[in-house]
């Protein structure tokens, strides 16, 4: 242990509220992207590049911006980053163009680097026998801020209107970010060691070295993908077709809570089975939820069927191709990490587009195809791992 200050529970606790904070701003759109598309007159097809860019901006700034934190204080980088979010946000919440709001996007997806910074600030500030537990406490911080980030602006649309989203959103990135310098104590010093352009070369020398980090990237970059594109194409079918409002969108995001308490018991029957057999068994389970879709999506009742299906295996999988990595060396661990979430978010980058430009032109059983498709190659990829082991 360092002598660096231990955190107490009060400050725990806050940085897991500044964690859900910083982690949520991606998803506001999900349930309001019919609204913001009308709003701004844009087509269904045409909208999809909001999120999009936004997670593609997300890829290259954990490519770019993470390798920062083996450099400088990590207290001083999340207070940078967390203020480009704040800007972002205001951009997005005030900007009367479509142009200006899809750059505040892209900007805010560049910047969302505090969810990775915020674990490694709090790994140096506990004692090593509550790593875990604070640790754990992070992590729910960021689940809960998707979910309410989903639930919350589905309904705040719905009575107050888009705008209000991120109004809400820009004033809660301003608490946090002017709370964080006295929430995170000072006294991590910069640090020396490689250049910053060795740093990133190393993450691509790293990945090329382990091979099956690129498969377990690719099998979640579709999982990822698959994700956004069901909510993005579900929130315009709800609000089309459907013709229900946005609040519902965000209560049916609510099923997601599913997964909070399913997943550490899969996670643990997969360290029985093997994270490869169980990612198998996961992927086959999520392409019959999937294929679901298109005979009960016709009404509300009979879409919550599949979107169980798909909540309960979907978290897992990614858990899963975790594990194939996260049993080498410490010090490879974290460049594995890197190029994994940097491959799922450009997953999810595309499914963005994917999503909203087959719905736009081929509707809700156009995505449902897409969704099969892309769910049947995941499997198939699955299956393929299993030759390198349990």
């Amino acid at each position: 242990m360092s002598d660096l200050a231990r955190l107490s529970r009060k400050q725990e606790y806050a940085l897991a509220f500044a964690a859900a904070v910083v982690t949520a701003n991606a998803y506001y759109i999900h349930p309001i992207i019919g609204e913001v598309a009308e709003h701004f007159g844009v087509t269904e097809a045409r909208i999809g590049i909001v999120p999009a860019l936004n997670q593609i901006a997300l890829a290259i700034g954990i490519l770019l911006l993470l390798p920062l934190g083996d450099r400088y204080s990590n207290r001083r980088l999340t207070i940078i980053f967390t203020a480009g979010q704040t800007l972002s946000l205001a951009l997005m919440a005030f900007s009367k163009g479509f142009v200006g709001f899809t750059a505040g996007s892209t900007l805010l997806g560049f910047f969302t680097i505090a969810p990775y910074l915020l674990p490694a600030y709090a790994s140096k500030r506990v004692a090593p026998e509550r790593l875990g537990q604070v640790t754990a406490l992070l992590t729910a911080g960021v689940i809960l801020g998707i979910l309410i980030a989903r639930v919350g602006a589905g309904w705040v649309a719905e009575h107050y209107g888009w705008r209000w989203v991120y109004w809400i959103a820009t004033s809660l990135m301003l608490a946090v970010t002017l709370a964080l310098p006295r929430l995170m104590e000072s006294g991590e010093r910069d640090r020396g060691g490689e250049p910053y352009g060795r740093l990133v070369r190393s993450v691509l020398s790293v990945a090329s070295r382990h091979r099956e980090v690129l498969l377990s990237g690719a099998i979640q970059a579709l999982n990822f993908a698959q994700f956004i594109a069901l909510w993005l194409a579900l929130a315009l079918y709800l609000t089309g077709p459907l013709n229900y409002g946005t609040d519902v969108v965000g209560y049916l995001a609510a099923i997601a809570a599913v997964s909070i308490l399913s997943t550490p018991r899969l996670g643990r029957w997969a360290d029985a089975i093997g994270p490869r057999k169980a990612r198998l068994i996961f992927a086959v389970a999520q392409l019959f939820g999937i294929a679901l879709f298109w005979p009960l999506g016709g009404s509300l009742w009979g879409l919550l069927v599949p979107l169980v299906i798909v909540n309960l295996v979907g978290p897992p999988i990614d858990v899963t191709g975790r594990m194939t990595f996260l049993s080498l060396e410490p010090d490879l661990r974290t460049r594995l990490t890197t190029v994994y979430i940097v491959l799922m978010f450009i997953g999810g980058g595309i499914g963005s587009i994917f999503a909203t430009s087959v719905y736009g032109n081929l509707g809700w059983a156009g995505v449902c195809v897409m969704l099969i498709a892309s769910s049947t190659v995941l499997t198939m990829l699955a299956w393929r791992a299993t030759r390198l082991g349990k």
